[in-house]
């Protein structure tokens, strides 16, 4: 989930936006992506690496040696390598700059390289995915690995591996304090088929899994190889996700990665008990609260029983049109202003008394994705948040922390104080880079 402020504030974003995307520098944005179809093997532009040609010319047979390329589907294979981005470090910094972000920790230049692989559908079904692997410029040969998961989007080119807007500040950030950091796009977003699940934490968990392996792959063709060390951080529906990852590591889900710090920012970990009611008691704005609401009713809708035609959850004339404005080819510019102003004239009477209290499709969709606090890591945990953020309750970050305090686990709440939901993030990064550092120096 992005920010998306109180109207006056919410329209002077829509042009800030409109500027980052013409110098290529997002400051504070609400980040979107969608679906395209990924070529096998990526072509190299002229000028790149030449280790970036070799690591293109490699079939995905050449996968099938590694010890994940055994999983089902030829899951976390990797398909192909394209140069993205070559900044040296004034390059980065100046970036990092243009999104009010303290640059203390830029060490280092980076390449970045959009990666496609093999993965499943939330079905379980083959399908494609696509991500952004970022290599720092120097230090160590063999790189420590900061898995960073984005927030919310709705449309394709805003995706990490596919628009260097918000979706990048955090691999820029991690990759330039030397770290290589792989960025999913998760299903649906960058060049993957079809439409994003979006909040389906599953099938996200999964997609990420697989870029893990599939950045294995790419790093040591890169001559870049991984410790198998993972760092793992995200932001707004990253941050659940992020968590969903660290439980999953944790478990051996890949053994050939090991989880060493975990620092998600604003994540909606409790649908059911903190972000919805915080929805419908002034807690979340209410441009966020109408734009995350049908997001998540008309993808949650594709994988569970929440209506049967969209005119019973929303009133004329936005049932008409909303399942089609979240079709990930459109921006947000187009999607707020064909949207009304609050809940309430967004959805049908009975479905916003259902809201209020959840039950049936709606409470399952919820504990789908709840619950992900609820395990006990063996690495250090810190939670950012911030009590301004209105797209994401810093009540979220509470629950969170208490659920892994009942199971002794000490997970402090970084607050951020008056900051809103993207400059949660702008304020947090650095800092986790700092404290990343410091995990690091305890080993």
């Amino acid at each position: 989930m992005e920010n998306n402020n109180a109207p006056t504030a919410q329209r002077t974003s829509r042009k800030q936006r409109r500027i980052s995307r013409r110098t290529t520098a997002a400051a504070a944005v609400l980040v979107l992506a969608a679906l395209g179809v990924a070529p096998a093997v990526a072509q190299q532009p002229a000028g790149a690496p030449a280790a970036a040609h070799s690591a293109t010319a490699h079939s995905a047979t050449a996968h099938s040696a590694t010890a994940h390329s055994a999983t089902a589907h030829g899951r976390g294979t990797l398909l192909g390598i394209t140069p993205v981005a070559d900044l040296d470090r004034a390059d980065v910094a100046r970036f990092l700059a243009s999104g009010g972000m303290d640059t203390g920790t830029v060490r280092h230049g980076l390449r970045a390289y959009r990666l496609t692989y093999r993965t499943v559908t939330p079905q379980g079904a083959p399908t494609t995915a696509t991500g952004l692997l970022a290599l720092p410029k120097g230090g160590p040969h063999r790189l420590d690995l900061v898995f960073g998961t984005h927030g919310t989007m709705a449309h394709r080119d805003y995706a990490p591996s596919v628009g260097e807007d918000f979706g990048r500040f955090a691999p820029y950030l991690h990759a330039s304090a030397g770290r290589a950091v792989a960025a999913p796009d998760y299903l649906g977003l960058g060049k993957g088929p079809g439409r994003h699940p979006y909040m389906d934490t599953k099938s996200a968990v999964t997609a990420s899994v697989d870029m893990l392996r599939a950045s294995r792959t790419a790093a040591q063709r890169l001559n870049r190889p991984l410790t198998g060390e993972v760092y793992a951080s995200g932001f707004s529906q990253g941050g659940q996700v992020a968590m969903a990852l660290g439980r999953a590591l944790d478990k051996g889900v890949d053994r050939n990665f090991r989880l060493r710090a975990l620092a998600p920012v604003s994540g909606p970990y409790d649908i059911e008990n903190a972000e919805t009611p915080a929805l419908f008691d002034g807690r979340v704005n209410d441009t966020s609260a109408v734009f995350y609401m049908s997001y998540y009713l008309t993808a949650q809708s594709r994988l569970h029983p929440l209506y049967k035609n969209t005119s019973e959850a929303f009133r004329k004339p936005y049932a008409d049109i909303v399942d089609d404005l979240f079709d990930t080819h459109h921006t947000e510019e187009e999607i707020i202003p064909a949207l009304p102003a609050t809940l309430k004239e967004l959805l049908t009477d009975d479905y916003y008394r259902r809201l209020q209290h959840l039950t049936g499709g709606l409470l399952e969709a919820a504990r789908a994705q709840d619950g992900n606090c609820a395990w006990k890591p063996d690495v250090p945990v810190r939670l950012y948040s911030s009590s301004g953020d209105t797209d994401v309750p810093i009540a979220n970050a509470r629950d969170c922390a208490a659920d892994l305090a009942a199971r002794g686990v000490d997970a402090p709440v970084v607050d951020q104080g008056s900051a809103d939901h993207n400059t949660t993030y702008m304020k947090s990064g650095p800092q986790i880079v700092r404290w990343f550092d410091t995990v690091a120096a305890r080993r």
